[in-house]
């Protein structure tokens, strides 16, 4: 196992094929857009190292996940409309080709961008005390990305509810809505987290890259269009996967009946 600070607010810890990303800036863990294009640079990085397969984000300390956007560094010049860096806020909502498992372990406080943030993941942990708020309403600007992403993952009256009033929901309405995965006692999260991302490490990493863009591709699409980019093999992960080698030992595996030896490629 390996621990490294990457430059500025954000600590890195790798084992393995995870890469465990700690967002740790000030009290409260809000990010201004130098710590937003720095984590973007963390996640692209992660997206390009093949021997990389599963990647845990988290906020340190024990009450803040992230609060999204720091008002004070915008009062001190940082424009709204700035350069986030090459994955947008937070680095992880806009980066394009993100074909590998994400896990926001959600370890407090979460609203604004920092809901955001942790619904660009692809499954969610929550600690028990965690909550969360789109407030943006309140400070007269958008949830831009929430307005997108949460009519999609949970019912539509409960996030325009959400979106519009800007209240306070806890971990367990969050989990009751399908928001998140999982709802743990604090102590229990980050080991849980750690499971979760052995459990993805371990599997076949051309197929997760696959389902992603096929999730992606289908999201705005027609179901037989979608198929069609499948299967006469248009997106370039389930071409790749076609013509790889792990596909034949997943064949092979499961007629030895034995577990399959992922090799990426």
């Amino acid at each position: 196992m390996t621990n490294d600070e990457a430059p500025g607010p954000i600590l890195t810890r790798r084992d393995g094929a995870i890469l465990e990303v700690t967002l740790s800036r000030g009290k409260a863990n809000a990010i201004d857009l130098k710590t937003s294009r720095q984590m973007g640079e963390v996640f692209k990085a992660f997206r390009d190292d093949d021997s990389l397969r599963v990647a845990i984000v988290t906020g340190g300390g024990e009450k803040f996940f992230c609060p999204g956007w720091d008002l004070k560094a915008a009062a001190d010049g940082d424009a709204v409309d700035g350069d986030y860096g090459v994955g947008g806020f937070g680095g992880l909502q806009e980066l394009r080709g993100m074909n590998k498992p994400v896990i926001a372990a959600v370890n407090g406080i979460a609203c604004g961008g920092g809901l955001e943030l942790a619904l660009s993941a692809d499954m969610i942990l929550a600690a028990d005390h965690a909550s969360f708020a789109l407030p943006e309403i309140r400070s007269g600007t958008v949830a831009d990305a929430a307005s997108i992403k949460l009519p999609k993952r949970i019912p539509y009256h409960i996030a325009m509810e959400l979106l519009l009033t800007g209240r306070w929901f806890d971990a367990a309405e969050a989990k009751h809505w399908g928001l998140v995965n999982e709802v743990l006692a604090a102590d229990q999260l980050m080991d849980r987290a750690w499971e979760l991302a052995r459990l993805l490490a371990s599997g076949p990493p051309l197929v997760y890259a696959a389902i992603k863009e096929i999730v992606r591709d289908a999201e705005d699409s027609k179901f037989q269009d979608a198929m069609n980019r499948i299967t006469q093999r248009q997106l370039p992960s389930i071409d790749i996967l076609y013509s790889s080698e792990d596909q034949l030992e997943g064949a092979r595996a499961f007629a030895e009946k034995r577990d399959p030896v992922w090799k990426g490629k």
